[in-house]
């Protein structure tokens, strides 16, 4: 049941917007392997630690794509998922949550309601 399993995931995601640690991209898109541009990217949003090394950056995509995917994984200080797969540990383990707008309203969708299931109990 999505609305039970939700609300640690939910929470989570709360705590990284309270914590100003989420960033919503209108869209991420690349047209090769290209790790470098997406460590420009993390470090662009804030996916940087005060002292100059690399956070934990967690990147959430709609649908699969090969390129970002593969540029990530070279990345030893961040990782992408779909949103489908999104999990709890995932979220809190990560410093900085990006997720792009298409992600979001898709996530918002399968689990619309989490926080109604606490007021109707």
């Amino acid at each position: 049941n999505n609305k039970t399993n939700g609300v640690p995931l939910f929470s989570a995601l709360s705590d990284k917007v309270s914590g100003g640690n989420l960033v919503v991209l209108d869209e991420c898109k690349l047209d090769g392997y290209k790790t470098a541009s997406m460590v420009k990217m993390f470090r662009a949003l804030g996916a940087v630690k005060e002292n100059g090394s690399d956070a934990k950056a967690l990147l959430v995509l709609p649908e699969a794509d090969s390129f970002i995917v593969r540029s990530v994984r070279n990345i030893p200080t961040a990782a992408a998922t779909l949103y489908s797969t999104i999990n709890t540990y995932e979220v809190v383990n990560a410093e900085k949550l990006i997720i792009t707008k298409d992600a979001l309203e898709k996530l918002t969708a399968v689990y619309d309601g989490v926080c109604d299931k606490e007021d109707n109990d």
